[in-house]
């Protein structure tokens, strides 16, 4: 986990330079990005917006966020547009995922957030405190599948709540069967996603619904990744299981406006069944000698230029623009998988529904496979329980995902042939963190690498 005992700060700034360098910065920070890692078509993920960021959307985003850089939403008096940013972002999204159905009950409301993990954090929040002044439960606990995202163990230890978490069933999707079986009188919310992070599979949300209503509990659906695909995918003939508000006990949804809606990076939008549950997301403050104070998320003072890029790359795709693009998306990811078939030593986990291949292999490390890929300059993830690794599929490989097949197939290749790890590989890592029965040590292990790295 420590790549030589040269540490990678050394060199670093630790105090302000004695004069300022003036425009000279903009050359330094060239200089510095210069040495960031080759991404574009290179990544799982991680840059959604397809082409350069010096044209097309990056360039329009760009200036958006720019001509309200100096905005802050918690001013609503001064910066009134980017409060209509923020509430237009999420009436919009909220027209995708089923606000405007009868079976809504027409009051879906939400916020925007700081990014997936905030959105779900918030939704955890609300729960817990909405069903303590429903139900009266003072000791709250959740239940999640074993491939719900990690935002949630977050929340669990940020909220003190008990967190039971279920393994997936042989589909890789959420057990409802399993989770039915650890409901009792404390808890107060259960998850689904839309699709997971780990395989790219839709959980049974109707049935996690069905569920949630009888026993008068919440439910969250993870639509981080699927917000600004599935509505989409749906409309152009994608057999996609119900998964939004209409379906009966979903109470809340989480979705990035900064993946697959092509937003800035730090966007996101939580929603909820209506303003009861909301409200319990809200801190108001009366005995502060500063005046009276309410704010709607974590964030206190938030930034009004990435709320006006989210608004901005809504207005400018349009719905013909995110069809567009997902037909796109969609289609690479089938010719992915149709390529992943094609290779005998891989097989891919489960169906996925969207965007997100996950392969995994009985015959090779899949581990040694990923870090060869990392060599030809692929940043893949890594995942666990089985043993594989993904791609999340965006605009990014429309143009390139042959030569990930390539690489891929010439990677299987090099590791049947020379099976065992390569230098500076991280295979043994995985394996041997997958391996050890004492989790704590593995936790402390990325608690010490973390330390370390910021």
């Amino acid at each position: 986990m420590q790549s030589g005992s040269k540490s990678k700060r050394e060199g670093w700034r630790s105090e302000l330079p004695r004069e300022g360098v003036g425009a000279a910065v903009i050359e330094k920070l060239k200089e510095e990005k210069r040495k960031d890692a080759i991404w574009q078509g290179k990544c799982s993920g991680t840059v959604y917006i397809g082409g350069s960021e010096y044209e097309g959307h990056f360039s329009l985003i760009n200036e958006a966020c720019s001509m309200f850089a100096h905005t802050n939403p918690l001013h609503l008096d001064v910066f009134q547009s980017v409060a209509r940013f923020e509430a237009e972002v999420v009436a919009m999204t909220a027209a995708l995922l089923g606000s405007k159905g009868k079976s809504s009950g027409g009051e879906i409301c939400g916020n925007m957030t700081s990014g997936g993990t905030e959105s779900i954090l918030m939704a955890v929040k609300s729960s817990r405190d909405y069903m303590k002044d429903k139900k009266g439960i003072k000791r709250p606990e959740m239940i999640i599948p074993e491939s719900a995202h990690s935002a949630y163990d977050k929340a669990a230890q940020y909220f003190n709540i008990k967190l039971r978490r279920v393994p997936v069933n042989k589909e890789f999707q959420a057990d409802v069967k399993a989770i039915r079986q650890q409901i009792n009188k404390n808890t107060v919310l259960i998850v689904g996603s839309a699709p997971g992070f780990p395989h790219g599979i839709i959980d049974p949300i109707e049935e996690l619904g069905e569920l949630a209503f009888s026993y008068d509990i919440c439910l969250h659906v993870d639509l981080c990744l699927g917000g600004f695909v599935l509505p989409f995918a749906r409309m152009l003939g994608y057999p996609i299981p119900p998964f939004d508000f209409s379906v009966k006990g979903v109470t809340s949804i989480s979705v990035d406006v900064h993946k697959y809606g092509l937003a800035p990076k730090g966007t996101s939008v939580v929603l909820y069944r209506n303003h009861d549950i909301r409200k319990h997301q809200f801190v108001a403050v009366t005995e502060w000698s500063g005046g009276l104070y309410v704010s709607p998320t974590i964030a206190g003072s938030r930034p009004g230029g990435l709320i006006a890029g989210a608004w901005a790359a809504l207005m400018s795709l349009g719905l013909e623009g995110y069809l567009e693009n997902t037909k796109t998306i969609m289609e690479v990811s089938q010719r992915i998988q149709k390529g992943i078939k094609e290779i005998p030593e891989l097989f891919i986990i489960g169906r996925p529904d969207m965007t997100i291949v996950a392969i995994g292999s009985n015959d090779l490390d899949i581990f040694e496979v990923n870090d060869i890929m990392t060599s030809k300059g692929w940043h893949l993830n890594a995942l666990q329980r089985p043993n594989s690794i993904h791609i999340c599929v965006t605009l990014q490989h429309a143009q390139v995902f042959e030569d990930y097949l390539r690489d891929l197939r010439e990677s299987v290749r090099t590791v049947k042939e020379n099976p065992g790890p390569i230098s500076g590989g991280l295979a043994p890592i995985y394996g041997a963190a997958g391996k050890i029965p004492d989790r704590g040590i593995v936790g402390e292990l990325l608690v010490n690498y973390m330390d370390s790295t910021c």
